[in-house]
């Protein structure tokens, strides 16, 4: 974003703003994976600890749930991206 027709305390307002909004992003696609990934996978409750069968569950599910963001998000950029050269 181009903010160079604010002043700095507006820029750096604004920055702390997106950089807000950038860790609340962040928390949520965390909570969403924890959720997720636990409700798929985490069943039996007899032990403590992760059995090797939910282990590798819940590694595969986050893997294929952090691929599919990246996957949304470079497409996301290509759009935007190409939203931009029609403009």
């Amino acid at each position: 974003m181009d903010f160079s027709a604010f002043n700095s305390a507006e820029q750096a307002h604004m920055n702390k703003i997106i950089e807000k909004k950038q860790m609340q992003d962040f928390l949520r696609l965390y909570a969403n994976i924890v959720e997720r990934c636990f409700s798929s996978c985490c069943n039996d409750f007899t032990s403590k600890a992760l059995s090797s069968k939910e282990e590798t569950c819940v590694m595969s599910c986050t893997e294929k749930f952090l691929k599919h963001s990246e996957r949304v998000g470079s497409r996301f950029a290509e759009l935007n991206a190409g939203a931009r050269l029609r403009a």
